[in-house]
């Protein structure tokens, strides 16, 4: 399967993230869109909130001016970002009145952000979601069981 080397980039910071225990869906700076952009925070000014996909006054002029940020426009890196939160368990934006998982950096919790925020990656760029593993499982026919299915 063919990727776009944005894709490749972000998918290597994830995994190396969710592997070396440096995920968190809390911190800025190490969440799904802060691994993205190299460990920083600068994304969070796109945005009044962690978690919403309104972009304030200079998440709209980058956007406007056409501005991408390691391959992505600042409403892609909000809309991953809410992914990968909406997969945590987190009910957006992030604030103290709205519901978060008990033990938000659990790798069962990390491991459902990351396949959220990895298919919607995927889905960005068109291609097939690299975590889908049901083509893995196919029939003595040698037909993959999603053509069956449908």
């Amino acid at each position: 399967m063919k990727t776009s080397e944005r894709l490749d980039e972000a998918l290597s910071k994830l995994y190396t993230a969710f592997h070396n225990k440096t995920l968190n869906p809390e911190c800025c700076n190490h969440c799904a869109v802060g691994n993205i952009c190299n460990n920083t925070d600068s994304w969070k000014h796109l945005s009044d909130d962690h978690g919403s996909l309104q972009l304030n006054y200079v998440g709209l002029v980058h956007e406007n001016l056409g501005r991408k940020f390691h391959g992505y426009t600042p409403s892609e890196l909000l809309k991953i970002e809410a992914e990968f939160l909406k997969g945590c368990g987190y009910i957006l934006p992030l604030n103290h009145r709205n519901a978060k998982p008990k033990n938000p950096t659990s790798k069962e919790t990390l491991f459902n952000g990351l396949c959220a925020a990895v298919g919607f990656l995927c889905s960005l760029d068109r291609v097939q979601n690299v975590m889908d593993y049901y083509p893995l499982f196919q029939k003595e026919t040698e037909v993959p069981i999603l053509e069956i299915a449908q």
